[in-house]
C-alpha cells in the first residue's frame, strides 16, 4: 500500500477551533479513500481468482480477514470498518456459492465477522494511544513555552533573538531554559541545561528559571545571582531525593550587559559563547569555569565573574549542546563553528534561520535533545535595543530580513 500512502506535508482538512494539531493528525488516515478501495479491491480479486483455480481443496478466500487488520495500521476506524464488511460481504457470498457443509461455512462467516470486528476495534485503539500520547506531548511542550517567554526579547542594553526546539518525544523532554530579564542593574541572561531528559530534568529547570528571574532583579552582583539560582536547584535535588527521584544538575551560562562595550558572564560549566563582528565568528575563551549549578559542595572555589569584550556591531550567540552534538546518520557531530562562520554578516533572524534549517539537514530531522539559541546583539549607535531590535545585522552590514510574526 505505499502507493497511496499519503505524505506528511499533503494537504489535509483544517482542525476544528480549538483542536491540537498533533491529535488531529493522530487520527488521520496514511491512505487516501480511493487508494485503500483500489488495493482492497486487486488483492480481494487475486484472492478470488486464485480460490477458483486452486478448487474446494484449498479455499483461499478466508485469507483476506487479513485485510482489516492491514487497514487498522493505516486507517481510521471507519475505513477499518468499511474494509471489514466489504471482507464479510465476500466471504459470506464465495462461502454460499460454494455449498459446502452447513456448520462449516457458518463458522467460517463468523471467524471473518470475529476477524474483521477485532481489525475495527485494533483501529480505535492504536488512535486512542496516539491521541493520548500526542496530547501529553502537546501539552509538555505548551508549558514549556508558556513559561519560556516568547522570542525575541527586547531589553534597554540588549536585543534577544532565539531559537527554542523541545524535543517532543515521550521520554526524550529536555530541560534547557534561557530567560532575559531587565533589572535596576542592567540586562541579566541565563541559558541553561538541565542534566538527563523528562519530566524531572524540566522540574529542575523551571526551579532555576525561578529562581534567576527573582535574584536577577534583585541582587546587585552577578555572582550572587548564580548563588541564589545554586540554592534553588539544591533545594529542588533535597525533594527530589526525598520523593526517590533523581538529582540533577544544570550547566548554565549568565551574563550581565550595561551598556557598556564589556559583558559581564559567570560560567557554570556551560559551553563557552561565540561572538560574532568583522566577519569572523570566534570562541570566547572563560578563564574561571565554576561546576554546574547544584554542584557547588563538590568545589572549594567560589564562582567568579568575568570580563568579556563586546564592541559595537557585535552579538554574541549563546546556546545548549543540542547544537554542538547533532549527529547525522553516520554518527559524525554537526560542525558548528564551521557552518556559523559562513553565516557572520547576516542579521541575528537570518542566521538563526540558516541554523535551524542546516542542522535539520544534518541530522536528517532525528533530534536527541532540546536545542536552545540565543544571539544578543545591541544597535551600533548606542541607542536602546528596545527601539530598533531587529534592525541590526551582526556585523552591521547584512540586509535585515522582514521581522516574523
Amino acid at each position: 500500500m505505499v502507493m497511496g500512502l499519503r505524505r506528511p506535508s499533503a494537504a489535509r482538512r483544517p482542525p476544528l477551533p480549538g483542536a491540537d494539531p498533533g491529535e488531529t493528525a493522530a487520527g488521520e488516515a496514511r491512505i487516501g479513500n480511493w487508494a485503500l478501495a483500489l488495493w482492497v479491491v486487486l488483492l480481494t480479486v487475486v484472492v478470488v481468482v486464485l480460490d477458483a483455480l486452486t478448487g474446494n481443496d484449498l479455499p483461499l478466500v478466508p485469507l483476506t480477514v487479513v485485510l482489516p487488520a492491514l487497514a487498522s495500521v493505516f486507517c481510521t476506524v471507519r475505513q477499518t470498518a468499511a474494509v471489514a464488511v466489504w471482507v464479510t460481504l465476500v466471504v459470506v457470498g464465495s462461502r454460499i456459492a460454494s455449498a459446502g457443509p452447513f456448520w462449516d461455512v457458518v463458522f467460517l462467516i463468523g471467524f471473518t465477522a470475529l476477524a474483521s470486528a477485532l481489525g475495527v476495534v485494533a483501529c480505535a485503539a492504536r488512535i486512542r494511544h496516539a491521541v493520548e500520547v500526542a496530547r501529553l506531548r502537546s501539552a509538555v511542550v505548551a508549558l514549556q513555552r508558556q513559561i519560556l517567554r516568547p522570542l525575541p526579547i527586547t531589553t534597554r542594553q540588549v536585543c534577544a533573538h532565539g531559537l527554542y526546539e523541545p524535543m517532543e518525544e515521550d521520554r526524550f523532554v529536555g530541560g534547557d531554559i534561557y530567560e532575559v530579564v531587565q533589572s535596576p542593574h542592567g540586562t541579566r541572561v541565563i541559558i541553561g541545561d538541565v542534566q538527563g531528559k523528562g519530566l524531572p530534568a524540566i522540574g529542575a529547570g523551571f526551579a532555576a528559571l525561578g529562581a534567576f528571574r527573582e535574584a536577577a532583579v534583585r541582587e546587585p552582583d552577578l555572582t550572587a545571582v548564580a548563588d541564589a539560582v545554586e540554592d534553588a536547584v539544591v533545594r529542588h535535588n533535597v525533594f527530589s531525593a526525598e520523593t526517590g527521584e533523581t538529582e540533577r544538575f544544570v550547566t548554565a551560562l549568565l551574563l550581565g550587559f550595561d551598556g557598556g562595550d564589556r559583558v559581564q558572564a559567570v560560567n557554570c560549566g556551560h559551553l563557552p559563547p561565540r561572538l560574532l563582528h568583522d566577519g569572523t565568528a570566534a570562541v570566547v575563551t572563560l578563564h574561571r569555569t565554576s561546576v554546574p549549578l547544584g554542584m557547588a559542595d563538590l568545589s572549594s572555589e567560589a564562582r567568579a565573574a568575568e570580563w568579556l569584550g563586546f564592541p559595537p556591531g557585535a552579538a554574541l550567540m549563546v546556546f545548549t549542546d543540542g547544537v554542538t552534538e547533532a549527529r547525522d546518520a553516520t554518527g559524525v557531530f554537526y560542525p558548528f563553528d564551521e557552518r556559523l562562520g559562513e553565516w557572520v554578516g547576516r542579521g541575528p533572524e537570518q542566521v538563526l534561520d540558516a541554523l535551524q534549517a542546516d542542522l535539520q539537514r544534518f541530522s536528517g530531522g532525528v533530534r536527541r535533545d532540546d536545542v536552545a539559541v540565543l544571539v544578543l546583539s545591541r544597535p551600533t549607535d548606542g541607542e536602546h535595543a528596545a527601539t530598533k531590535c531587529g534592525s541590526a545585522a551582526v556585523s552591521g552590514s547584512a540586509k535585515h530580513r522582514p521581522h516574523r510574526s
